[in-house]
């Protein structure tokens, strides 16, 4: 089964963004990516419907974040992208009548739903600013500002 990274994908959209001043082009996070700009568009589109980032037209317009980034927190992503599957685990449905099933169905689904409420309760404890800071927390020294065309470079 694929795993859905659109998640991981957007946090690393927004964080690129909350390091560069402006506006930034789907195209130019689309670089950062290593994607093509229709998937950066499709992703922020969701976080533009939740006020969370919005677009400028024009010359020099492109994505900007619409919030602080102490007021964005994971969880307000996550319900942005639509809600995608937490877990890929799941229950055997094959036969609802079989006392088997339905025993290890219960047990599952009691630990499937425990380990989402714990993963969604942590998601509203992370915001932005605690991740921009682990950037810059995790940078070293360095000259040259980070940009989105150098922030990939080993």
């Amino acid at each position: 089964m694929k795993r859905d990274s659109r998640l991981s994908g957007v946090l690393h959209i927004l964080l690129h963004m909350a390091r560069q001043p402006g506006p930034q082009t789907s195209e130019i996070l689309a670089r950062a990516m290593e994607t093509n700009p229709v998937v950066v568009r499709r992703l922020m589109a969701g976080l533009r419907e939740q006020g969370l980032v919005r677009s400028e037209k024009g010359h020099g317009g492109g994505w900007v974040i619409a919030r602080d980034l102490e007021r964005i927190t994971l969880r307000d992503i996550y319900e942005a992208l639509g809600q995608p599957e937490i877990l890929a685990l799941g229950n055997r449905t094959e036969a609802p009548g079989c006392l088997v099933e339905q025993a290890v169905n219960a047990a599952l689904g009691s630990a499937f739903d425990e380990a989402e409420a714990l993963l969604l309760r942590r998601f509203g404890e992370v915001t932005l600013a605690q991740l921009s800071a682990d950037v810059v927390a995790m940078m070293p020294d360095a000259t040259e500002a980070m940009t989105l065309e150098n922030a990939h470079e080993a």
